[in-house]
């Protein structure tokens, strides 16, 4: 049985499934939001816990998922109420204020079946208490997709910008920031990150770098269609690839799918 109509197929193919950026971690949410929605055999809850404003809620929304997104600013909040109206998914998008100490109240009875944790979780108090709130929150059988920024992605890119004291500060300092101006409060490391969720109860079933080539490359080599597709074929290939784990490891983030038994 399959919900996905001819609106969801072609976003897809366009947006989020077409930015170098984002298109690896797309595909492989895809693959588990169909493997998932296949076993239940309806629509999939999902909340997306500082979602912002919609780039992955509204796809899953178009696809004919309720997604709940769940964001402390308001302003992100307006913004998504406007691209899920654009994109005639307003029915099936709800708006929160809020943040992972808020989870148990919204969920009620109906446990979500899919928890996204994108560009989250480095700006928490605490990592681990927020991942148990989801973990608490989650169905049985239920999935999170958390994506975190990587220390070594950092290193590799202050060193090619030819800052190597920075560099080294990443390797070194414990949250892996490359000095007191970085703009990222926390970075992590794929060991650190696998055994956080395990802790709070979920199974890791995959880990791979995102973003390897695409913060890498200049912006004037990707100035054409053709050129962006390449690139977003490069970005997924690497991360199926089976002898080149190693290219993942310097991915800008690295995403991690996790069930709860």
């Amino acid at each position: 049985m399959t919900f996905v109509t001819e609106d969801a197929t072609t976003a897809r193919h366009t947006g989020v499934s077409a930015s170098p950026r984002t298109a690896a971690m797309w595909a492989a949410v895809d693959e588990v939001v169909t493997h998932r929605q296949a076993e239940l055999g309806r629509p999939l809850r999902v909340i997306d816990l500082g979602g912002g404003t919609g780039g992955l809620a509204v796809p899953l929304a178009v696809a004919g998922h309720d997604v709940t997104v769940v964001d402390p600013s308001p302003d992100a909040l307006a913004s998504l109420r406007r691209r899920a109206a654009e994109a005639q998914a307003s029915s099936r998008v709800s708006a929160v204020q809020g943040d992972a100490d808020t989870l148990e109240s919204l969920v009620g009875r109906d446990r979500p079946d899919l928890v996204l944790c994108h560009g989250t979780l480095e700006y928490v108090d605490d990592p681990e208490a927020t991942l148990r709130r989801i973990a608490e929150v989650l169905a049985p059988g239920g999935i999170l997709s958390l994506v975190v920024p990587q220390r070594s992605a950092a290193v590799v890119a202050r060193a090619l910008a030819g800052q190597f004291a920075q560099a080294r500060a990443a390797l070194d300092r414990p949250d892996g920031r490359w000095g007191d101006a970085d703009p990222v409060p926390r970075r992590f490391d794929k060991g650190a990150v696998l055994a956080l969720v395990e802790t709070t109860g979920l199974r890791a079933q995959r880990a791979h770098g995102i973003r390897i080539f695409s913060d890498l490359v200049p912006s004037a080599l990707v100035d054409s269609a053709a050129d962006r597709s390449a690139l977003v074929n490069l970005e997924r290939a690497v991360t199926e690839h089976p002898d080149f784990a190693v290219l993942a490891d310097i991915g800008t983030s690295l995403h991690v799918i996790a069930t709860r038994p």
